[in-house]
């Protein structure tokens, strides 16, 4: 039998940054109703920087029995329930062993949210921005070369030879110059 390891969550919160105040009296309420369970070992919270809207929280449980605790607990399903509209839940990652932090970890469940995915017509915009200007340019610069091949060749030309820029550079760039924009006012 194996014993017992302790076990580390990380967990993702989006967070408005008009928020922020609000978003931290919720988390360190938080932190006081964890800290009252059987096995807690502690926690924090982390933010890249005051205006990023992630936010991450670190527990830590002597056992997987006692996180199971924590996580059916009635409080821990309350104290979700009150940062409905003010948080939104992201990513859940679990590790056991100390040694998950630095080296490879004896086990990792990753729990995903839903994506945050913005508005159709968000992504239009952003897939014309990416796409117009890329095809106008493939297109100029290809006529010499294919202006008397038929149309379905030269379109399929372009497309092959565009389809791995729009994918791997174009549209990865440009959706992260608009992220903020993008999932404003979802």
């Amino acid at each position: 039998m194996t014993p017992a390891q302790p076990i580390t969550v990380a967990v993702t919160r989006i967070v408005s940054p008009d928020r922020a105040r609000e978003a931290a009296a919720w988390a360190r309420s938080g932190q006081d109703l964890i800290s009252t369970y059987p096995g807690y070992l502690g926690s924090g919270w982390i933010r890249p920087d005051p205006s990023s809207p992630d936010w991450h929280m670190l527990f830590r449980f002597a056992d997987a029995a006692s996180l199971d605790g924590w996580e059916q607990s009635p409080e821990r399903a309350w104290w979700v329930s009150t940062g409905q509209g003010l948080v939104e839940h992201g990513d859940a990652e679990r590790r056991t062993g100390i040694e998950g932090w630095f080296d490879e970890p004896s086990s990792v469940e990753v729990i995903s949210a839903q994506p945050r995915t913005p508005p159709r017509w968000k992504q239009m915009i952003s897939i014309f921005i990416v796409f117009y200007p890329l095809s106008v340019l493939a297109n100029y610069a290809a006529a010499p070369l294919l202006g008397e091949w038929p149309i379905w060749a030269r379109v399929l030309v372009t497309v092959v030879a565009l389809t791995p820029v729009m994918t791997y550079l174009a549209l990865p760039f440009v959706t992260r110059a608009l992220r903020p924009w993008l999932l404003r006012g979802r």
